[in-house]
């Protein structure tokens, strides 16, 4: 997992709650057996017709949110399934951190297992953001060290976040690289339990 403590992007404001995991990435895209690959199908529902053209109700292709990396939703993001596939798609897709009242439990803990900050932040604060982001132009500093997020008008303010979530996205650890740093007791073990040591 890449290390992440601080990022500034674009913000693409996505005023709707309740956003599951399946409007986030589809099924019928989930045969992938890689974690990339995903990102051209984030919110592939709402983004293309049938027949694989672009909608014009659902602005997040247009060319003005080109590079876009923060995304700022509405509240009780990422729930319904379990997939992983989703924070997979949203990190492919170019998205480093997602900003919203609140997650989904399941949704929260696999977003930071994949490396993307997630800031819960009052309903108020992310309205006024998606509001100053619809034209395109409006973008956002998050300094995870220090705990807060500066955004284009010069406005600073502090966020919470677990300290075992920070520690890992600063460090760029997964679960793996958490256990293998274990790695000198892990094998000591197994050499005692070889020589049939307790």
């Amino acid at each position: 997992m890449e290390a992440i403590s601080k990022h500034e992007g674009k913000v693409y404001p996505l005023n709707r709650s309740n956003v599951d995991t399946d409007q986030i990435i589809p099924k019928q895209f989930l045969k992938r057996i890689e974690r990339t690959g995903f990102g051209q199908f984030v919110f592939y529902n709402w983004r293309f017709n049938d027949d694989g053209t672009k909608r014009e109700d659902f602005d997040m292709d247009d060319a003005k949110f080109d590079g876009a990396s923060v995304l700022v939703a509405g509240d009780n993001f990422g729930c319904g399934s379990s997939r992983e596939h989703a924070p997979w798609a949203l990190l492919d897709y170019g998205y480093k951190v997602i900003i919203a009242p609140g997650f989904a439990d399941i949704f929260y803990s696999n977003a930071f297992k994949n490396g993307i900050i997630l800031i819960k932040m009052p309903e108020t604060q992310v309205a006024e953001w998606q509001e100053q982001a619809r034209n395109g132009d409006f973008n956002i500093s998050v300094n995870l060290e220090k705990q807060e997020i500066t955004d284009s008008s010069g406005k600073t303010l502090k966020f919470e976040i677990p300290a075992y979530h920070k520690e890992k996205l600063i460090n760029g650890w997964d679960d793996i690289a958490l256990t293998l740093l274990n790695e000198e007791k892990i094998t000591a073990f197994e050499e005692r339990g070889s020589l049939g040591i307790r």
